[in-house]
């Protein structure tokens, strides 16, 4: 335990210090900066929810992901999901990776609109901007039925931030619906880690638990983390990079 905290020190030190930052742009305060750990489970899903006394966060909802069939969109470091409630509203969100959180422009990710914080996954740590997209029962039905196409219904910060960030504008075509997924949310009793169980068409199920802390304080939350887990008996899996890229494979390989 003690290299993987040395590491993982290291990857954090290195993840503040801004590469190719614009300098006309303030850093901000390193210790206002969010981080989310992420650690795959793998033990059966029952068994998750029994020995950490999980309680359910809402209902279920509707997840589907976009791409092509080569996975252009995920080569590129984006994803885009929608995730749709029982009431048949949903939000469909632009994800980036490895996003420079400490030296982003305000403009392109307005506090209403969405967020930059550090996704953790194994001794792997890179900021992450989430931009989201509010759409009516309308909306999403004519996203799902094929009547309008992703890049038509995606907010003006969405495209700005493909245009003049990423620089992948107008999106590939062939991007389709890839799911349903239906994920349920969960709480571990002390409201410390949230849990989401993920079933696929054919029936996959991913499950992941999650906790967000300042940065400066991830290594040391995730390192409690893992102790807690080892202590229930919770299998945690052997490949600890994000699940989404295996979520979306899998997706692509059903009926």
């Amino acid at each position: 335990m003690g290299n993987r905290v040395v590491g993982l020190a290291m990857l954090f030190a290195a993840a503040a210090a801004p590469a190719n930052a614009d300098d006309s742009e303030p850093a901000r305060d390193a210790k206002a900066l969010q981080a989310e750990i992420q650690i795959g489970l793998c033990a059966p899903t029952d068994e998750i929810v029994q020995v950490l006394d999980l309680r359910p966060r809402g209902a279920p909802i509707t997840v589907w992901q976009f791409d092509d069939p080569e996975l252009t969109l995920l080569r590129h470091g984006l994803r885009l999901r929608l995730r749709v409630a029982a009431d048949g509203h949903s939000v469909l969100t632009l994800k980036v990776a490895d996003q420079d959180c400490a030296r982003l422009n305000p403009r392109l990710v307005p506090p209403s609109e969405g967020k930059c914080e550090y996704d953790v996954y194994g001794n792997k740590m890179a900021g992450a901007v989430s931009l989201n997209l509010k759409l009516s029962t309308k909306s999403t039905s004519d996203l799902l039925m094929g009547r309008v196409v992703a890049a038509q219904v995606l907010s003006p910060s969405q495209v700005r931030y493909l245009r003049e960030v990423v620089g992948t504008w107008p999106l590939p075509p062939g991007l389709r619906k890839l799911g349903p997924m239906q994920v349920q949310a969960y709480r571990t009793k002390g409201k410390l880690d949230d849990i989401d169980i993920s079933q696929l068409p054919d029936g996959e199920q991913f499950a992941e638990i999650s906790r967000k802390v300042r940065r400066v304080d991830a290594s040391h939350a995730m390192s409690a983390m893992e102790a807690n887990l080892s202590r229930a008996g919770v299998r945690m899996c052997a490949d600890q990079s994000s699940q989404a890229a295996n979520k979306l494979r899998s997706l692509l390989r059903q009926p």
